[in-house]
């Protein structure tokens, strides 16, 4: 394998303790020896983005919700279904960057950045169509994707249409549920092809949207971590949501061009929203935690999921 491929540290202590070191090993090697086959123009490219340090929580959704119904060896269409997601996971990733002008994801340039827009999102499409491919004829798969597919769309659209309006924490939750909600949800189902555990990756996707906001807050206090495009554009957030039933607030984050002091003013407001955040997302995992014990035959590997997707926003 490509040593770019190698782990960090946090992403091998998650996958350690959800107890797939070796199916993670095998995916991962199974995209670098895909990336080697691929046209020589779109090489560079593809393994810039691939090996950048991914947390893999989609593939790894996969797997724990296989393992929560059965047991046994990893077979061959869930494997190929959580190299798929990685996928289209990394397809997501850089369309977002592109929308968001984010220039570094993962310490690193993003695509277009490093390629120029156009290399990117020919990228992208390159991955869609070796997606499908390695699909073969596994039909229940391919309709899964093609609902991830349409409904990443349908929640690109939405966020954007929604930012800098006075909305709730149940706005939050259907931009969310559309966004993440619906890559966990479908990995849920790729795990689990009765679709028991639907609702409870759907709930997963929320909790992890939600702490990755949450988490985003903690470095954007000052605007100088993840969350600063989201305070510029005026996305709405899970701290946003509930920082802006204060109207004063609520009007800076409105404002069609806010000013540097306005800038800090929400991301203080956001930062004070911390506690009341956290507290929602508990609530989230409890749901989730309600769901994976109703419908799991042995729920440990879900139950550690939950565990590890909480600890991401930073508490």
């Amino acid at each position: 394998m490509n040593d770019a491929a190698s782990l960090d540290g946090a992403s091998s202590d998650v996958i350690a303790a959800l107890g797939f070191t070796d199916e993670m090993t095998t995916l991962r090697r199974q995209i670098a020896t895909w990336i080697q086959s691929c046209d020589p123009e779109m090489r560079e490219a593809l393994e810039w983005q691939f090996f950048s340090g991914s947390k893999y929580f989609r593939p790894l959704t996969i797997f724990a919700c296989y393992r929560s119904l059965m047991t046994g060896p990893i077979p061959e269409p869930i494997m190929t279904s959580a190299v798929v997601i990685e996928f289209f996971h990394n397809v997501s990733l850089v369309i977002d960057d592109i929308v968001d002008r984010s220039d570094e994801r993962r310490g690193r340039a993003t695509l277009h950045t490093r390629f120029g827009e156009l290399n990117a999102l020919m990228a992208s499409g390159y991955i869609v169509a070796e997606g499908y491919l390695h699909l073969g004829a596994d039909l229940q798969a391919i309709r899964l994707f093609s609902e991830l597919l349409k409904r990443l769309g349908v929640a690109e659209c939405m966020q954007w249409r929604l930012r800098r309006q006075m909305l709730g924490v149940e706005d939050w939750r259907r931009i969310a549920g559309e966004d993440t909600g619906s890559m966990f949800e479908v990995c849920a189902c790729l795990g689990d092809r009765s679709f028991k555990l639907r609702k409870f990756g759907f709930l997963l996707g929320l909790l992890y949207h939600g702490c990755d906001d949450v988490g985003d807050v903690r470095g954007a206090a000052a605007l100088g971590g993840g969350g600063e495009e989201d305070v510029r554009d005026g996305i709405l957030t899970l701290p946003a949501a509930l920082a802006i039933r204060d109207p004063a607030i609520g009007a800076l984050f409105c404002k069609p061009n806010p000013e540097p002091q306005d800038l800090r003013a929400i991301a203080e407001s956001f930062a004070a929203q911390l506690p009341n955040a956290e507290a929602y997302l508990d609530r989230i995992a409890e749901e989730a935690l309600a769901e994976a014990q109703m419908f799991s035959a042995n729920p440990v590997s879900l139950l550690a999921l939950i565990d590890q997707t909480r600890q991401l926003s930073g508490r």
